[in-house]
C-alpha cells in the first residue's frame, strides 16, 4: 500500500509550509488514491501553492535603470527632481518592476520611499499594483467639440448649474443614472457589488482637487469642452479594496515589499477580477464624462461636431505582456485601447492651452507621455510663497485674462497656475524627449473648478465654534 502524502513529504519535495497546507495534502492524496504519479501528484499541489517569497533587489547589486525624461531648468525643479529620483530609485528595487520612465512632469506624490511618483510610469511582471494608479483611478480627459458659434460663457453657466462640483455625489431626485451596460458590471463582479449604489450616486459628477470644467476655442474656431475627472467614490472604493487583496498577497510572497507597493499577481482569480474591475471603471467613468458632455450639449441645443477621451492613473496591458502603471502619465502609442482615436489631451493649467497630441510611442518614455504640467510646490509652500498677496489680488493675477469660476464659490488658491510647472517648460521638454508630437492646441477662454469647498464647512466648527476634524475626503479626489 502506497503511503500517505504528508507535510514531511511536501517539504521534502521543496515546498515551504503554510495556511495552504491542508488544502494541498488532501487533494495530492486524493490524486494519489487515484493512482497517479509522483510527478503528476505534483503538478497538482504546484497549483495550489504560493508564489515562491520575492526578495527586494540588493542596492549593492546595482540598481535597475529607469529612464528619465525630464531635466531641471531652474533651482526648485532640480530641488522637485531630486526628490523624485530618490522614489524611483527605492521603486526599481520592487521584485515585479522591469522597467520604468518619468515624464517632464513629474513630482512627488507621497513621503513614503519608493511612492510612484505623478509622472512616473512602471512595468510589472504578471503583477498589478493598486497603489501604482493611486484611488482616483483613471483620472482622465474628455473633449466634445461644437461649432463656432457656440457661446462660451453659455456652455460656462451650463456646467455651474449642470455638472457637480466637491464632495459627495448627487442627492436623490437629482441623480443621472448610468446606461445598463455601464453598471451591469458591478452586480456581477467581487469588487464592484459592494460600489453599485456609489457608481449610481456619483455618476456626472467631477470631484475637486485639479479636476475641472473648461472651455476653450480651438485654431480652426471650434468651441471646445474639455472635462477632468476620475472615477470619483467608486474608483476609491476599488482602490482600498484591490489594496487589502494585495495586501495579502504582500504578506505571503514579498513581505519586505513596502505596503504601498504590494502587488495581486495578475494569473491569480483575484488578479483576474481586478483587471476585469479597473476595465469596467474606466467604462464608467468615460460614460461619467460625455454624461456632463451631453446635459450641456442638450440644455443649449448644441450639436456635438467629435469627440474623444484618454485616460492616465491606470494600468495598461501592452503585446509584450507586462503590466504598465501609469501614474500621472498619457498612453502615446496607437491602439493603446479599442476607443483609442490616436490624439490625446495634455492640460497644462486653467490660463494655458490644453495641448492635443499624437504620441509617438518612444521608448526612453516606456510609450507614454505627461498628463498635465504636474507641481513644484505643495499647496502649502504655494501659499506662503504669495502670502504678501491678498486672495482677491493672487485670483487676479494668476486668472487674468480667462473666466475662471469656483463651483463653490470660494477659490482654492493651491490649484491656480502659479502652483504648477513652467507649461513652456513642459511643452520644450515633451519635444525634447520626443515623447509627443502637438497637433493643435485649445486656447483657454474660462475654466469652473470646484473651489475650496470645505473652508467654511460645517464639520470645520464645533458646537462652540471650534475646529474639529473633518470627515475623511480620500474619495472625493
Amino acid at each position: 500500500m502506497t503511503p500517505p502524502i504528508t507535510g514531511k513529504t511536501l517539504i521534502e519535495w521543496g515546498y515551504q509550509p503554510g495556511p495552504w497546507f491542508p488544502r494541498a495534502l488532501a487533494v495530492a492524496n486524493q490524486a494519489r488514491a487515484r493512482g497517479e504519479s509522483d510527478a503528476e501528484v505534483r503538478k497538482v499541489v504546484d497549483a495550489l501553492a504560493p508564489p515562491m517569497v520575492a526578495r527586494l533587489r540588493l542596492r549593492e547589486l546595482g540598481d535597475l535603470a529607469h529612464r528619465l525624461n525630464i531635466r531641471p531648468e531652474d533651482p526648485e525643479e532640480a530641488a522637485n527632481i531630486a526628490a523624485v529620483e530618490r522614489h524611483m530609485v527605492e521603486l526599481m528595487r520592487v521584485p515585479t518592476v522591469v522597467a520604468g520612465a518619468v515624464m517632464p512632469d513629474a513630482c512627488p506624490a507621497g513621503s513614503a520611499p519608493g511612492t510612484i511618483p505623478v509622472g512616473g510610469v512602471i512595468a510589472a511582471k504578471d503583477a498589478i499594483h493598486p497603489g501604482m494608479h493611486s484611488a482616483d483611478i483613471c483620472c482622465s480627459l474628455a473633449v466634445t467639440m461644437f461649432p463656432p458659434n457656440a457661446d462660451p460663457t453659455a456652455i460656462l453657466d451650463a456646467g455651474m448649474s449642470l455638472s457637480h462640483f466637491g464632495g459627495g455625489g448627487r442627492p436623490h431626485g437629482a441623480q443621472v443614472r448610468p446606461g445598463e451596460a455601464i453598471v451591469a458590471p458591478f452586480a456581477i463582479n467581487p469588487f464592484l457589488r459592494p460600489l453599485a449604489s456609489a457608481a449610481v450616486e456619483h455618476f456626472a459628477t467631477q470631484g475637486d482637487g485639479n479636476h475641472f470644467f473648461s472651455v476653450g476655442r480651438l485654431a480652426s474656431g471650434e468651441i471646445a469642452l474639455v472635462t477632468h475627472h476620475g472615477s470619483r467614490k467608486p474608483g476609491a472604493m476599488l482602490y482600498k479594496a484591490g489594496m487589502g487583496v494585495a495586501e495579502r498577497f504582500r504578506r505571503e510572497i514579498s513581505p519586505e515589499t513596502p505596503p504601498h507597493n504590494a502587488w495581486i499577481p495578475a494569473e491569480t482569480r483575484e488578479g483576474q477580477d481586478y483587471w476585469d474591475a479597473l476595465q469596467a471603471v474606466r467604462a464608467w467613468t468615460k460614460a461619467n464624462h460625455f454624461a456632463i458632455h451631453d446635459r450641456v450639449a442638450e440644455a443649449l441645443d448644441l450639436r456635438p461636431l467629435d469627440r474623444f477621451w484618454n485616460e492616465h492613473n491606470f494600468v495598461f496591458r501592452k503585446s509584450d505582456g507586462l503590466y504598465y502603471h501609469a501614474k500621472g502619465a498619457t498612453p502615446a502609442w496607437r491602439g493603446f485601447a479599442a476607443d483609442d482615436s490616436g490624439l490625446t489631451l495634455i492640460p497644462l493649467n486653467m490660463a494655458e492651452p490644453i495641448l492635443i497630441v499624437r504620441g509617438r510611442d518612444a521608448e526612453n518614455g516606456l510609450g507614454f507621455a505627461p498628463h498635465g504640467a504636474g507641481r513644484n510646490f505643495s499647496r502649502t509652500a504655494f501659499l506662503r510663497r504669495n502670502s504678501a498677496l491678498t486672495e482677491q489680488e493672487l485670483v487676479a493675477r494668476e486668472t487674468k485674462g480667462i473666466d475662471a469660476r469656483f463651483f463653490c464659490g470660494t477659490p482654492d488658491l493651491s490649484e491656480l497656475p502659479g502652483a504648477y510647472k513652467s507649461a513652456a517648460m513642459v511643452r520644450r521638454q515633451i519635444a525634447e524627449y520626443g515623447l509627443a508630437e502637438i497637433v493643435t492646441t485649445i486656447e483657454p477662454i474660462g475654466c469652473i473648478m470646484a473651489g475650496d469647498w470645505q473652508r467654511n464647512a460645517p464639520w470645520r466648527k464645533g458646537k462652540r465654534g471650534r475646529p474639529r476634524r473633518p470627515p475623511p475626503t480620500d474619495w472625493q479626489r
